[in-house]
């Protein structure tokens, strides 16, 4: 009540109290006798001159000044309420473990142990190792696939009623909005379809913080009535990495939700991080439509002049169907690489080895440039004109190449089950058949091929052995190099 009351004489976000309160304790010039024990850089001139003395003099510990992140009174209190306010939702909570902290914290306040949640498969890793931490069941609604591009898509409205209709006693229904790709799933039909069958509807929004502040964009999670939503700010919000929202809407009890993030997060909040959110949103309430509207802008040229060059399909809008791309995040710029005989992964390399473009990603057919606020006319000319040089240069037949990066699981037993469980090592292509008890993903995404608790089929292995072979990052693994892998003794 006293956050909605307070929102009714509209919050001035023209403010950043963190940001302010460090200005005004930097100007007190205090005498360090807390941690951190560099002592505002001095105890540490390396550190200090690569960072320079401005940032670790604000690399401070909590005191009364400036607050408690574990149990916030003044400025981050202040923080939060503007956050909460600019994202329209009842409350956010600052995070500084990353997006990750801030999904396992919503999959935590509304399961236990053995509880059921539907979701897709194709979920963030950080979505899984919640379930392995609190016993929850996975309900999973496999999404639909594009066969061309040989991407999954979004929830599909029949599969999720027909997940609610089998499962009437799970707790939530999560969300993926959008996908790495830029594909939403109807949001605001499956957040009716929760609600109307008891359930809450949580929404992992890591790509979507611009969908509060652009216009002509997806929905928003707190827009679509979700009950908990996961924001990564450092993504496309300017904040530092590892800086992020948990946004919660009116029906969560934020006095629980503080409980679980402080189960999940650090005490010792860093302030560099804090105060990055403090001021990104301050910006981002102030410019953000003008801000998204040349991100917007960027994308379309970007993906006209790549669908130009002949061979790569930079794909947008095009894709909607009305269910499993019911939306589409128009500032994404994927490109599918296959037609020109080249994984997804294999361009990202040559771009970056080559060309000195670092792109988010590259996969076993798409790559993903990551636009934002940041990003100029001339960096976008650069790259399309290192794509058409590309194709030119390296273009393959593309006989023989993988062209699916999803590979539906067999669920055998929980993540929590799985993982804790008796195991042994095995080299990786003597593994068919068995349970796997740990991870295997790609990353970037961070996707998992392979979870707790599920069959390692012979698709399974023929995918990894590839994304090995054309040089994607496996991670997730007690083996850094996957030559074996733990399963069930």
């Amino acid at each position: 009540m006293e956050i909605l009351e307070t929102r009714k004489h509209h919050l001035d976000q023209s403010r950043a109290p963190i940001y302010e309160a460090l200005q005004k304790f930097r100007e007190m010039r205090v005498v360090p006798f807390d941690v951190p024990g560099h002592k505002r850089g001095r105890g540490n001139p390396e550190l200090t001159a690569f960072l320079g003395e401005k940032c670790v003099g604000v690399d401070v510990n909590s005191m009364k000044p400036l607050d408690n992140l574990c149990h916030p009174v003044s400025v981050i209190k202040e923080a939060e309420d503007l956050a909460a306010e600019a994202f329209h939702a009842a409350h956010a909570f600052l995070m500084v473990g990353g997006t990750t902290s801030s999904v396992q914290s919503m999959i935590l306040t509304v399961c236990k142990r053995g509880d059921e949640i539907i979701l897709p498969r194709n979920v963030h890793k950080s979505v899984i190792n919640a379930l392995v931490l609190c016993g929850a069941i996975p309900v999973y609604v496999n999404p639909a696939i594009d066969a061309r591009l040989g991407i999954s898509l979004g929830m599909q409205r029949e599969e999720v009623a027909k997940a609610i209709a089998k499962h009437p006693k799970a707790v939530a229904v999560l969300v993926n909005n959008p996908t790495y790709y830029g594909i939403c799933s109807d949001l605001r039909a499956i957040v009716n379809m929760a609600h109307a069958a008891g359930m809450r509807c949580l929404v992992d929004e890591a790509h979507g913080t611009h969908f509060y502040f652009g216009n002509g964009l997806p929905v928003s999670a707190m827009a679509a009535g979700a009950d908990m939503a996961s924001v990564s700010m450092h993504k496309s919000g300017g904040s530092l990495t590892q800086s992020s929202f948990l946004l919660i809407g009116p029906n969560i009890h934020a006095g629980y939700v503080r409980q679980i993030i402080n189960l999940m997060q650090t005490t010792s909040g860093s302030y560099l991080l804090m105060s990055s959110l403090d001021i990104s949103r301050r910006h981002l309430a102030l410019h953000g439509p003008e801000i998204f509207h040349k991100v917007v802008d960027m994308a379309a040229y970007a993906r006209q002049e790549i669908n130009a060059i002949g061979g790569y399909y930079a794909f947008g809008r095009e894709l909607m169907n009305g269910d499993s791309v019911f939306d589409f995040d128009i500032t994404k710029l994927s490109i599918h690489t296959l037609d020109i005989g080249l994984a997804g992964i294999e361009v990202y390399d040559i771009l970056r080895d080559e060309y000195d473009i670092q792109i988010e990603f590259g996969d076993i057919g798409n790559i993903l440039a990551y636009l934002s606020m940041g990003d100029r006319m001339q960096e976008l000319e650069r790259l399309v004109s290192a794509l058409a040089e590309i194709r030119r240069h390296y273009q393959k037949s593309p006989a023989g190449m993988l062209t699916q990066e999803y590979v539906e699981p067999v669920v055998v037993m929980s993540p929590q089950e799985a993982f804790y469980a008796d195991k042994i090592s095995l080299p990786l292509e003597e593994s068919e058949g068995r349970v796997c008890s740990e991870f295997v993903m790609c990353y970037p995404p961070g996707i998992p091929i392979l979870a707790p608790g599920e069959k390692i089929t012979k698709d399974i292995l023929e995918h990894i052995q590839y994304a090995k072979e054309k040089g994607c990052s496996m991670t997730g693994s007690e083996d850094p190099d996957l030559q074996r892998i733990n399963v069930l003794a």
